[in-house]
């Protein structure tokens, strides 16, 4: 009998042991790694959490992402024009002759002029409504909205305005558009160091549950290399066993932030209406991540179950070249 002829036997002994786990009869030969131990729990309820985290973050990125892109679509769709009351001006008819210069502009769509008390009323806010405001030096504001897709020629029409409404100033929103863009980069740069920051723990975590099992089982893959296992077969079934443990962990962390976000959509639907479910709205859109969300979180699972299953492999290969 050859010597792989043994190997050959006890590899398929332990391969179909392995699928069973902890089911096997008494006196079978039992799996290369427990299936069923404390720290396979352990490990198993780390990596839901680590997952947790990362679909959380991811959710909430993309979240931030949705509702500045929702905002910057929405200032840009419209500029503003101020016109300031300036002694010796009337304040009415360089209102009027700014409107009248915005409307002709090419793609304009449409022109709202403030009143007197629609103007006061922006700046009620921050002075309050006790406050005289007839006194006050308050800016005329004309909105300006803009047809789709359409992008005016706002230097000529700056030029038109100064040459003939000194007092009016133009404002295309572009600061606020760029500020909402650096902030959805921000949250989306953010949410990949989190994420790079759960897949550093969870790596460090297999790292040290798989030395661990292979001190506890050294013994074993002695015995497999003295009668011919390849390092490559004793990594696969660690690799199999904890790629197990990934999943169960990703599902259940994954899932329970899918869980969540849906919570949330849900409550938010229910509080449309309401004061608090209008600024939520205003503030972080429809908290809807939508089907991309739910896609992306469970690339996170996915994610996280092939890190744990690489972590493993690699921690045995490095632990039998010591044992050797």
């Amino acid at each position: 009998m050859s010597t792989s002829e043994p190997f050959e036997e006890v590899a398929e002994s332990w391969t179909q042991e392995d699928a069973a786990l902890t089911s096997a009869p008494p006196g079978a030969p039992g799996p290369i790694v427990p299936g069923d131990s404390i720290a396979g729990r352990s490990l198993t309820a780390v990596v839901a959490i680590m997952t947790f985290l990362a679909a959380m973050a991811t959710g909430a990125a993309m979240l931030v992402a949705d509702a500045a892109s929702d905002w910057q679509s929405e200032v840009a769709r419209e500029v503003t024009i101020q016109v300031r009351p300036v002694a010796g001006r009337d304040l009415e008819a360089d209102v009027n002759a700014a409107a009248a210069i915005a409307r002709a502009t090419a793609g304009v769509a449409d022109i709202r002029v403030f009143s007197r008390q629609e103007s006061a009323a922006l700046v009620e806010p921050w002075l309050g409504s006790a406050l005289t405001l007839g006194d006050l030096p308050i800016p005329r504001i004309v909105v300006v909205k803009l047809l789709p897709g359409a992008i005016p020629d706002f230097a000529n029409l700056r030029k038109a305005l100064a040459a003939q409404v000194p007092a009016a100033t133009l404002d295309d929103h572009r600061g606020w558009i760029d500020r909402m863009r650096t902030m959805a980069e921000t949250a989306v740069a953010t949410g990949m160091v989190v994420l790079a920051l759960v897949i550093a723990v969870t790596v460090l975590s297999v790292t040290f549950a798989t030395r661990g099992v292979m001190a506890t089982n050294r013994s074993t893959i002695e015995v497999l290399h003295y009668v011919g296992a390849t390092d490559g077969f004793i990594a696969k079934q660690f690799q199999r066993h904890f790629l197990a443990l990934g999943l169960k962990g990703g599902v259940i962390g994954g899932g329970g932030a899918m869980v969540l976000f849906g919570l949330l959509q849900a409550a938010d639907a229910w509080l449309i209406g309401t004061p608090g479910g209008d600024e939520a709205t205003a503030l972080f859109g429809t908290l809807a991540i939508g089907p991309s969300g739910y896609i992306a979180m469970f690339v996170v699972i996915l994610l996280m179950a092939l890190v744990t299953a690489l972590a493993s492999r690699r921690t045995v290969a490095q632990t039998l070249e010591m044992i050797e």
